[in-house]
């Protein structure tokens, strides 16, 4: 019995430390490509468009590489998944 209970006990841990080690390097990759979309951020954002299916079930990341796939890197300074409705809104640069 104590055996069986070893192997159980032994199993969940490895399983906990597999999904919570998975869970931490999709955080860490995520906040890798966070920082590739749009470093530089926005000074003065006004909404320009929006971008993507809705409800969109993607990032603030992946919105923002939507923007710049969709309207160009020069026309947009941020892209953010915003509202009830988990809209991608892409913002330019006030002028």
């Amino acid at each position: 019995m104590a055996k069986n209970l070893n192997s159980v006990t032994f199993t969940v841990l490895l399983l906990v430390l597999m999904v919570a080690s998975t869970e931490i390097l999709k955080i860490e990759a995520d906040r890798r490509t966070n920082s590739r979309c749009l470093p530089r951020g926005c000074t003065n954002p006004v909404f320009s468009e929006e971008c993507g299916p809705e409800p969109f079930t993607g990032s603030n990341n992946d919105c923002c590489h939507c923007c710049i796939a969709k309207y160009g890197k020069k026309s947009v300074c941020k892209g953010v998944v915003e509202g009830s409705a988990k809209h991608c809104h892409c913002y330019k640069e006030s002028v």
